[in-house]
């Protein structure tokens, strides 16, 4: 098999790799939300965005391969492994908080402001339900979601950040892939 095939082959299984990888974290989080009950705080929330973005490009890059547009597949795995370098950096950021390492964000800190008499606050006490960014719901190996998230983000950012390099390097030879 000549260097290019082989080359653009495995552009292909880590464009593929990052995509299944993607999506297997973004129905477990999900899995763990809707069946195992874990409200996710805002800054997990936000973790998502990468994925939501990052699996329609991921696929579209891989569509852009087998394709032959070596350019747009180039671009594509390049601006999802920017995304996952981004979210890697968010869910260090989280993980930190989580650890107390440095505070959380005001935001999802579970303080509440006093607004209006004092019967009125005690009546929003027993109506919200404030999901901490700063303490971890779950834990395995010693890492949190947020944790996770990270580990499973710089993965998804050297992976395409990969598929991307290879793709780039050949992107004039116009073989298809086998």
């Amino acid at each position: 098999m000549a260097t290019h095939l082989i080359t653009r082959h495995d552009a292909y299984r880590l464009g593929s790799a990052a995509l299944v990888i993607a999506l297997g974290a973004i129905i477990t989080a999900l899995a763990f939300e809707h069946f195992g009950g874990y409200e996710p705080c805002p800054l997990c929330l936000m973790e998502r965005y990468a994925y939501y973005a990052g699996i329609p490009v991921l696929f579209l890059a891989l569509t852009a391969l087998s394709a032959q547009q070596m350019h747009v597949a180039a671009v594509g795995f390049l601006l999802v492994s920017l995304a996952f370098l981004a979210n890697a950096g968010l869910g260090g950021y989280h993980a930190g908080a989580e650890w107390g390492f440095w505070p959380g964000p005001s935001t999802c800190s579970g303080a509440l402001k006093p607004l209006g008499s004092p019967a009125d606050l005690l009546k929003g006490l027993a109506s919200v339900r404030v999901i901490r960014c700063d303490q971890a719901s779950w834990w395995f190996l010693g890492l949190s979601f947020a944790g996770w998230n990270t580990v499973t983000s710089a993965l998804l950012w050297i992976t395409s950040l990969a598929a991307a390099t290879i793709t780039w390097r050949d992107r004039s030879l116009h073989a298809p892939i086998y």
